[in-house]
């Protein structure tokens, strides 16, 4: 089978090197254009595009006003299916039914549920038990295609959204291959979705970083989890800011102290109380420098019991 995929992050990387490594014809590999990074700037490649050039495949930029010209350069490639996982650009006509199979998407959740650009962030701050991957045909709206097929996958309670999405990653290259091999073979009936059980997940941005000690203490721990590694969590100690990289609530019962005052302070955590009970903070970082553990971090910064974190 003669395959266009589209992509950009580390996500879909083991898609293409699952289609590599299965000896599909990969023809053509577009992916989001160069950005700087760090504090120089420096111009980096996608991560697909990594990939890409380290598998030998043709790689083509897909930028500001390319659409037209992207989209000829893919069809004039004449591929059976158009592969895309998590590309950044929502493909339109007559990209999307001229391969003979269509435009396939990996997708990190099973749809409907957490249609759009950050599936796996919104499972774990909604405290999703279950998520999955699921492989489908694309069309004109955001994630409404039909299914092709789906594989379910447990979130852990201490699952980040980071350590997901590598493991939804792996489980999507795998399905993938399995879809595609029958899909070719006439095997794959595809599924129309139900729209009553569909719920979007927006772009994520800074403005969810802040904590609000205010809540519950799991709906804290999983705003935490679900924004790690990025954006990541923030709190202030006086005008300081901190980022909180790891926690897990330590008790569910009431502690009667003002939400944010800090408990306990000791190699084991940073304890802090919640609208209804605690969270202990077991990783932190000052903006800048690299993240700690929380017993190194209070080597170099003290937070003692008392002190009171404020959005």
């Amino acid at each position: 089978m003669r395959i266009v995929f589209m992509g950009s992050p580390d996500f879909a990387v083991p898609s293409l090197d699952a289609l590599v490594e299965a000896r599909f014809d990969v023809c053509l590999v577009v992916t989001q254009p160069d950005r700087g990074a760090g504090r120089g700037r420096r111009l980096l490649p996608t991560a697909v595009k990594a990939a890409a050039r380290a598998h030998g495949l043709p790689v083509l930029d897909f930028g500001k006003g390319d659409r037209k010209a992207v989209t000829e350069a893919v069809l004039a490639q004449q591929p059976d299916a158009v592969v895309v996982v998590a590309f950044g650009h929502i493909l339109k006509e007559p990209l999307l039914s001229t391969p003979r199979f269509g435009c396939i998407n990996v997708h990190a959740s099973l749809l409907p549920r957490w249609r759009g650009v950050s599936p796996v962030q919104y499972a774990v701050m909604h405290g999703d038990s279950w998520t999955g991957v699921t492989i489908m045909r694309m069309d004109e709206g955001v994630d409404t295609g039909p299914v092709l097929a789906e594989r379910s996958l447990a979130i852990a309670p201490e699952d980040s959204a980071g350590e997901l999405l590598d493991r939804l990653a792996g489980q999507g290259a795998d399905l993938l291959i399995h879809t595609l091999r029958r899909l070719a073979n006439g095997q794959v009936d595809p599924v129309p979705q139900n729209d009553e059980g569909a719920v979007y997940a927006p772009k994520l941005t800074r403005s969810l970083s802040a904590v609000r000690w205010d809540r519950h203490c799991v709906t804290v721990h999983n705003q935490i989890r679900a924004l790690s590694p990025w954006p990541g969590t923030t709190t202030y100690l006086g005008e300081q800011l901190l980022k909180i990289t790891e926690a897990r609530p330590c008790t569910m019962r009431a502690t009667l102290r003002e939400p944010g005052t800090v408990l306990a302070s000791g190699d084991e955590g940073v304890v802090v109380a919640c609208g209804e009970g605690a969270v202990r903070l077991t990783g932190l970082q000052v903006p800048g420098k690299k993240p700690l553990p929380v017993d190194a971090f209070l080597r170099g910064f003290a937070i003692v019991p008392g002190d009171v974190l404020r959005s």
